[in-house]
């Protein structure tokens, strides 16, 4: 029976991750794994690098996202009401799943930034309906 971790935080999740990706791969390969996802938190800045090193191991790369969703809308920002959010976990199943947590990511960060990059349910729910 095959194991695969869905959520894992690499170096690039900040405050949060440790995992070197190069370390991760080859520690996946160890323990014959036959997959490992990357779901840093509100960031996907390591998934090129992850892919090309967990190919390189003979492992498959799941891209994922681990994002903060605001409580309200994202562009709100009322320190009572607003810093909290809460964690969605997304993988993506394809190509278009990468793209659409492409888009996910970077309105997290250039339009939903409080504290912490979020997006709302009214933003990611149409893109994952497609």
């Amino acid at each position: 029976m095959s194991f695969v971790h869905l959520h894992v935080h690499s170096e690039y999740s900040l405050l949060d991750g440790f995992s070197n990706l190069k370390k991760l791969a080859k520690r996946t390969r160890e323990l014959e794994m036959p997959a490992i996802a990357l779901t840093d938190h509100g960031t996907m800045f390591g998934v090129i690098d992850f892919f090309k090193i967990a190919k390189a191991e003979g492992i498959k790369p799941i891209i994922g996202l681990e994002t903060y969703v605001s409580p309200r809308r994202m562009t709100d920002m009322d320190s009572k009401l607003d810093k909290s959010a809460f964690h969605l976990l997304l993988l993506a199943e394809n190509q278009v799943g990468y793209q659409n947590l492409l888009q996910i990511a970077s309105a997290a960060q250039l339009e939903g930034f409080y504290y912490k990059p979020r997006v709302d349910m009214n933003f990611w729910l149409p893109i994952a309906k497609g």
